[in-house]
């Protein structure tokens, strides 16, 4: 410290006092030089004594600094020692480097030098510590503690992190104890309601109904919940959030259990609920729940969904949906679709980008219907593919149908404008999306089922998921809307071929309404053969798709998976007519066919017979559809990777006991 100096203040002041004095002694000379000599003699006395001053008084100045340095450095390393916080000194590899006894203490080492922090705390994360971030609720023992760092550079080469421990413990468990009691709030709805009662002996209705109430009721005092019934069907539930792990864990057994019920009903029970978690009030977390038990339904019901931060959790979702016979709904959606049309100017219709023969026949179906009502009509289409492209080539010569490009759409459309979305209830999916935000009055047709991406402005949806296919949806709404409903026999065949490929030649998803309204389309004038050739492919189209399945290798036993190393305009067509001729295979109940589109896009057609959800598998990867057909589009990735995450998909999807 004897290098700390601190110079005099006065000592300019003086210099400039002795240089006046030393003129006016010269100006003396000049006039008496015995009085000048005599002040010359004084002059030197004061500057002699100025230096002599001024070197003690420096002198002094230097210890008393020194001395205040001293006790600085004492003080501080006083205060190092005995920081009233555990503190530890660790280099970049988290090597322990030096440590006060407050941090023995809580850690309970007696010697720590030399050994690796994260041996002793695994919790800690040292990345965001060397970035100066703070890590919060380090549990050590019974004890939480809040993490500050600060990096010092002794050394360029190595720099050590000073680690300042604070004890929250207290204000921790409030806050862990707040979040564990917080109220979620549950929506249930008994999916089936009316058709078990209805398919069920009226002796064991009562049974029934007490073995519901008796499952519903038992599930929720095993969570300490409160539980109302406000309609025959439909429940409320308030939880305190610490039994939701417990519930994610066991994957909501009440859908099992409830499933089970037999005793006396034809039909299986099942469940859709909707959790509401993130709410600042109980208005809030009932309406998240609310949303998500209409998600639940949109999906087909017997499912859980739980609206977390910025996205949706699902669970359950297993078993296909129920197909129901009820015809009201469709009659009540009839007469609102045939309102809007009447009071709109024109109406555009569009399907899904890239479209299949459900979502071509389905728009020409809802042309057809619109045309009927006098009123100007469009079908939004970017391009004709190979899927669609025989379909197409049937009404291409006929003036009445008429077709727009995405631009010529928005160019045309006005407030008034009526657009009709089929087949798709994803706004990005669309031929046009920006349509969506050009008007406020949209209609959605559709039966996939709903994921968390959804068109929530439309003014009327009809969505079933329980349907084979949009175009059945369209064909029943036909049927309502006029008495003798005109339909020309191309348009019937587009139905029919559309209720065709969902249904793959009515083998899967076919339920009664699914016969009535093909038998509907042939009284209109459908005719099978015609509708077969517009399935028929080209000689090179059939090799590719052999090719296909000719790659497939088993996974699980049960599932095929096959890649295409050939990429065409119509590969993704090829891809899916490949992945339904792979489940003709012995013992697969389920298919995914990798390829590649011409833009460089990896998708992945999904298949299957029920058993399995490929549904469920390809959400997983960013992916929907339904519970038999699905699909996912991967950007900036080959196929390799594609498989691989596909893989780990399908085993995830096996582990969670998602497959009983």
């Amino acid at each position: 410290m004897g290098n700390n100096k601190m110079s005099n203040p006065f000592k300019e002041t003086v210099n400039v006092y002795l240089v006046v004095i030393a003129l006016l002694v010269i100006g003396l000379a000049y006039y008496n030089p015995i009085l000048g000599i005599a002040g010359f003699f004084i002059l030197l006395s004061m500057i002699l004594y100025n230096w002599y001053s001024d070197r003690t008084k420096s002198r002094k100045w230097r210890k008393y600094i020194e001395a205040i340095s001293t006790n600085i450095d004492s003080a501080a390393k006083y205060a190092v020692f005995n920081l009233p916080v555990p503190l530890v000194v660790i280099d970049h590899d988290g090597r322990i480097n030096w440590y006060n006894s407050k941090f023995t203490d809580m850690v309970n080492e007696k010697s720590a030098i030399g050994k690796s922090i994260l041996n002793m705390i695994p919790q800690l994360v040292i990345d965001q510590l060397k970035n100066g971030e703070q890590q919060e609720g380090v549990r050590i023992g019974e004890r939480s503690y809040d993490v500050y760092a600060n990096q010092v550079t002794l050394d360029e080469d190595n720099p050590i992190i000073m680690l300042y421990w604070f004890d929250i413990t207290e204000y921790f468990d409030l806050k862990m104890k707040y979040r564990e009691e917080r109220p979620l709030v549950a929506m249930i709805n008994v999916d089936n309601f009316e058709d078990v009662m209805n398919e069920t002996k009226e002796e064991k209705i009562p049974f029934v109904t007490s073995e519901i109430e008796k499952k519903v009721n038992l599930w929720a005092t095993r969570m300490n919940a409160m539980i109302k019934r406000y309609q025959k069907d439909k429940y409320i539930a308030i939880f305190e959030s610490k039994y939701l792990e417990n519930l994610e864990t066991k994957r909501f057994s009440i859908l099992d259990e409830v499933r089970e019920i037999d005793v006396g009903n034809k039909i299986p029970v099942t469940l859709s609920i909707g959790i509401g978690v993130n709410g600042n009030t109980l208005a809030q977390v009932e309406e998240d729940a609310y949303t998500c038990l209409e998600l639940a339904l949109g999906r087909g019901g017997d499912q859980v969904v739980i609206r977390k931060k910025n996205t949706f959790e699902f669970y359950g979702g297993k078993t296909k949906a129920v197909e129901k016979r009820n015809r009201v709904k469709a009659r009540v959606i009839a007469h609102g679709f045939k309102s809007l049309i009447d009071e709109s100017s024109r109406v555009m219709v569009m399907g899904h980008k890239s479209p299949d023969m459900d979502s071509f026949g389905a728009a020409l179906g809802v042309f057809r219907g619109v045309l009927n009502r006098g009123k100007e009509v469009h079908i939004v289409l970017h391009e004709v593919n190979d899927a669609i492209v025989n379909v197409y080539d049937t009404i291409r010569g006929k003036d009445i149908y008429k077709f727009l490009t995405p631009e010529q759409a928005i160019e045309a459309i006005d407030e008034n404008t009526l657009v009709v979305v089929v087949d798709t209830h994803k706004p990005s999916l669309t031929e046009c999306p920006e349509l969506l935000d050009l008007t406020e009055r949209v209609v959605l047709i559709d039966h996939h089922r709903r994921s968390t991406e959804f068109i929530d402005k439309a003014v009327l949806k009809y969505m079933e998921p329980y349907a084979s296919s949009t175009s059945e949806l369209v064909t029943e709404i036909l049927q309502y809307m006029e008495n003798k409903p005109k339909i020309e026999k191309e348009e019937a065949d587009a139905l029919l071929a559309g209720i065709t490929v969902d249904t793959k030649n009515f083998s899967l998803k076919t339920g009664v309404r699914t016969f009535d309204a093909a038998a509907y389309l042939r009284r209109q004038g459908a005719d099978t053969t015609r509708v077969r050739q517009l399935f028929q492919d080209d000689l090179d189209t059939f090799i590719e798709k052999a090719a296909i399945v000719g790659t497939a290798v088993r996974h699980k036993e049960t599932i095929a998976i096959s890649t295409s190393a050939v990429t065409s305009a119509s590969i993704q067509l090829i891809a899916a007519q490949a992945a339904d001729d792979l489940l003709d295979i012995r013992g697969i109940n389920a298919s995914f066919v990798i390829a590649k589109t011409l833009e460089g896009t990896v998708f992945i057609s999904g298949r299957s017979l029920g058993d399995i959800n490929v549904q469920i598998i390809l959400e997983m990867l960013g992916g929907g559809g339904h519970l038999e057909v699905a699909g996912a589009q991967f950007k900036d990735a080959d196929i390799e990777e594609v498989k691989s995450r596909l893989i780990q998909s399908i085993d995830q999807y096996f582990e969670e006991g998602v497959i009983r």
